[in-house]
């Protein structure tokens, strides 16, 4: 076995891992952590993949930033409280069967996909240059990159919807 594989294989293993704890995990605070710790991970797969640039990039905006934000949300919704919240046996059914429906999808679609068959033609560009993966991101990915942009913005507004503080009359 190569070095790289070696390497590949326990980041990849530290990845499953810790994306398995952040779901599992009961304190919001651990959660978060093993959250940082996935997204440093699949950093080191970039920097397998030689994408220096994109592997810095996703430290800084997702280990940085949107990590901030996780743990700022978590504050302001005081998470870190250790109370159960009471859920209807309908709830629990309905994400039970929301879960195996998409579970059955998703290992269809995989089933019935065919893998493309050919070979592989580079154009010796070079996509390592900051200029070059500009353009291509403003160029020929707008569309999914303004995508990315509105679901953040969502999500914030979501998150601050959440945290407010409903009065209640009386």
């Amino acid at each position: 076995m190569s070095t790289v594989l070696i390497i590949f294989c326990v980041l990849s293993a530290i990845t499953l891992s810790t994306a398995f704890l952040t779901i599992f995990s009961k304190n919001p605070i651990h959660s978060a952590i093993y959250l940082v710790i996935c997204f440093f991970t699949i950093a080191g797969h970039y920097l397998l993949l030689n994408a220096q640039f994109l592997a810095m990039v996703h430290v800084i905006v997702y280990s940085g930033a949107i990590m901030i934000l996780f743990l700022f949300t978590i504050m302001l919704m005081n998470l870190n409280e250790q109370r159960e919240v009471y859920r209807p046996r309908i709830t629990r059914l309905g994400a039970i069967v929301s879960f195996c429906l998409i579970c059955l999808v998703l290992i269809t679609i995989f089933i019935n996909s065919k893998p493309i068959v050919g070979e592989y033609t580079s154009t010796g560009e070079d996509y390592q240059s900051i200029k070059v993966l500009g353009k291509i991101l403003l160029n020929e990915y707008m569309v999914p990159f303004e995508f990315a942009s509105i679901l953040l913005l969502v999500a914030m507004i979501g998150t601050v919807l959440l945290s407010k503080k409903e009065k209640l009359e009386k």
